[in-house]
Order: structure tokens, then sequence, then C-alpha cells
């Protein structure tokens, strides 16, 4: 009993904020797939007598300039902004995954043709290259994601190979490849599996790096389309009426902060899970 109750202790000491952290984006995936458990209202219904209201108990978060739900606009927003965040992680994941697993299991003219390739990519600063990929691509959020992913998937390919290249040689990945275990059986069976703990941390603290890099680029008009109420596209809007209508600008602003904050806590909490000797 009382070392399971130190044990216990150790995990809260190691994990920190991340559990509460945890909790908050497991409550957002819901807001993301059932909006509609939390407002009934649409998010796109106008009513110009309604422009501007400031909140209430009919709109908790007020109405932006057409009399549109702001707080409806921000729940529904949560599937575009935490699916932009998720969908461009995932996506530079596998495309950095794969280039640097096998970059770091083939080694020799492999390895040197894509790191280079990789080099040119993260030769140019992430967000002047999503913006050109993104101007190039147009307007709409599935090519806001891919931009992203072709400024962000150098970094996981470089993680990924670093990872590949420390497991290659020691000695159980000795014990397969003697055995006669095929470079691909290798590669996924005995390599990946200790490659997985950095490439999670990572891929968790970037979520909310990405959800700001999709609302920067809908501020400047490479994102969504209106009237789709992603996160970024309603604080570029809300920006014109701050004056005017603080809420406008503020809840949005508000969703983002949390969602950004929840990811950098947990993040820090697998980080310190994975390797508790971190300081």
């Amino acid at each position: 009993m009382v070392e399971g109750l130190g044990r216990l202790r150790a995990w809260r000491r190691q994990l920190g904020l991340a559990v509460p952290a945890a909790v908050v984006l497991a409550g957002l995936l819901v807001v993301a797939v059932a909006p509609g458990l939390f407002t009934a209202v649409d998010p796109a219904a106008i009513s110009l007598r309604e422009r501007l209201r400031s909140p209430s108990a009919g709109h908790p978060f007020g109405t932006d300039e057409f009399g549109r739900d702001v707080w409806s606009r921000v729940v529904h927003g949560t599937r575009y902004s935490l699916g932009a965040g998720l969908g461009t992680v995932i996506l530079s994941l596998l495309v950095g995954g794969i280039v640097g697993l096998v970059a770091g299991l083939a080694g020799g003219r492999v390895d040197s043709a894509l790191m280079r390739i990789t080099d040119v990519f993260l030769a140019f600063p992430y967000l002047a290259l999503a913006i050109a990929v993104g101007a190039i691509l147009g307007r709409s959020l599935e090519h806001a994601v891919i931009a992203l992913s072709v400024a962000w998937w150098p970094q996981y390919a470089r993680l990924m190979r670093g990872r590949a290249l420390a497991v290659r040689f020691v000695d159980f990945v000795e014990a397969a490849r003697a055995g006669g275990a095929r470079p691909v059986r290798i590669g996924l069976v005995h390599v990946l599996p200790n490659c997985v703990s950095p490439m999670l941390v990572k891929a968790s603290l970037d979520v909310g790096y990405a959800i700001l890099a999709v609302a920067g680029l809908s501020f400047l008009g490479l994102g969504v389309a209106p009237p789709t109420p992603e996160w970024g596209a309603l604080v570029s809007t809300g920006r014109n009426y701050m004056f005017r209508a603080w809420w406008y600008l503020t809840f949005p602003g508000l969703a983002i902060f949390v969602t950004v904050m929840a990811c950098n806590l947990l993040g820090d909490g697998l980080r310190d899970w994975f390797d508790p000797h971190i300081d």
C-alpha cells in the first residue's frame, strides 16, 4: 500500500500538469467531434439586428458584425483549428518519420541524398516557406495543412534519423540482422519502437505550434475562406472591431491560448515521463 502510494506520487511529480492538460485536450476533442452538444445555434446564422452585441445570457461570447453568435462560432471552430493542428503534425510525422528512418538505416549515399534534400527545406524559415506554398496552392484549410507540413517534415526527418543511427548497431539489432531478418523487419520491429518516445514528445508539442501557425496563415488571408469559423480567421476579423467589440477578438484568442498551453504542458509532461533525468 505504501509502495503504491509512493509510486503514484512519483508519477504525479513526473507528469506534473500534463494530466489536467490532457483532460483539457480530451474535452476539446469532444467539442471538435460533437459541437452540437455544446451549442444549438447555427454558427452561420445571420441576424443584423443582433450585430456586435456584448456578451449576455443569450449570447455568452457576444455577436459579430453580422449578428452571428461568437460562442457558437468558437465551438464549431474547434473542429477546424484542432483538426488542422493535428493534421499538420500527423502528415509531417509520417513523411519525416519515413524519410528519417530510411536514411538512418540505409546509410551511405541514400542517407546523404535524403539529408541534403532535408537541408534544403530546413534552409528556409518554416513560416516563410509555408506562406509561399500556401500562396501557390490557394486559400483553404487543406492547403494550409499541406503548406505547413511541407515546412515541418524535415524536423521529424532529422530527429528520426538521429534516433535510428543511435540504435542501428546495438546488440539486439545486430542479433536480428545476424539471424537473417530483412531490413524492413529490422526497421519496423526493432528500430522504430525505440524512436517513438522522442517523436511523440515533439508531436505533442508541435500540435500547439501548428494551431498557432494555421491561425497565423488565416490571419494573413492564406488559411480558411469566410465564413468558416476557424479561430485564426475569427481573430483576424475581430481585430477590426477590437475597440468596439472586445469580445470578438478576445474569446477566439483565449481558445487558441488555452489549447496551445495545454499542448505544451502535455508535451513537457511526456518528456519528463519518458526521460525523468531531464531537468
